[in-house]
């Protein structure tokens, strides 16, 4: 054990000096003691964390899948945001040669699975602007970097990642407080905080109390607005329509 702490902190000393990031003599000033401590603990960090992706540019994950996410993360802009949907141009040349014949009998025969994918995520929104789906579940064997691609691509689309265990929490109370804590109340500390988006990770470890209750804050949106008053006072009793993203995470779909 004692080798391999060695060989592993002469490696991370060979990596720092090729990267430049050689301890400057500025630690030597009054304000020092806190730089040394920060270069110390970076420094026994692990390399996963130390090596993590910080921007889209740097994930090695699937671009397709990458994309994916970001598209319907950024769908959820109009309801969260305030920004209008954009809406694409078709090409004026298809407009003036129309093509010589379609099959009408196989419209999705010649469409790839990306072409597939984009047109079922921009479906039109519903009524309270929301996308269609209000839930992205990302599936793979451990380390594949799911974590990591949930919260890259909230960061990237502007917001701010709350990350919870499923597994950690069985009671479905305690679930469902932390449910509606990340995803309805508001931060009061500033006034340009960012909006949450929850992820959820090992969905597929919580108990069957804690996905119902995920169900029935996604499927509030049957009740919203139906103008009668039992309905309306059971919305306010248990809570607001679901306004923010989640992501869920699991091994085992």
């Amino acid at each position: 054990r004692r080798r391999v702490q060695e060989a592993s902190q002469q490696l991370t000393e060979i990596i720092n000096s090729c990267l430049g990031s050689e301890p400057s003599t500025e630690s030597l000033e009054p304000g020092g003691d806190m730089d040394l401590a920060e270069e110390d603990s970076a420094s026994h960090c692990l390399w996963v964390d130390k090596f993590a992706p910080r921007r889209y540019m740097e994930l090695l994950s699937d671009d397709y899948t990458n994309r994916c996410l970001l598209k319907w993360l950024k769908l959820w802009d109009t309801v969260v945001f305030g920004k209008d949907k954009a809406v694409k141009k078709g090409k004026p040349s298809s407009a003036a040669h129309p093509p010589f014949s379609h099959p009408k009998e196989h419209p999705n025969k010649w469409k790839t699975k990306v072409q597939l994918t984009e047109e079922i995520l921009e479906a039109e929104l519903d009524q309270h602007k929301r996308p269609k789906y209000k839930v992205a579940l990302l599936c793979g064997p451990p380390g594949l970097g799911k974590t990591t691609l949930a919260h890259v691509i909230a960061r990237h689309a502007g917001y701010n990642a709350v990350e919870m265990n499923a597994s950690d929490d069985r009671s479905p109370e305690v679930f469902k407080t932390r449910l509606e804590a990340a995803t309805q109340m508001k931060s009061v500390l500033g006034a340009n905080e960012k909006p949450n988006c929850l992820i959820i990770d090992e969905i597929d470890g919580a108990p069957a109390a804690s996905i119902n209750v995920l169900l029935n804050i996604i499927h509030r949106k049957d009740v919203a607005g139906e103008g009668a008053s039992g309905a309306g006072r059971r919305q306010r009793r248990e809570g607001g329509l679901l306004l923010r993203p989640i992501i869920c995470i699991c091994n085992d779909q």
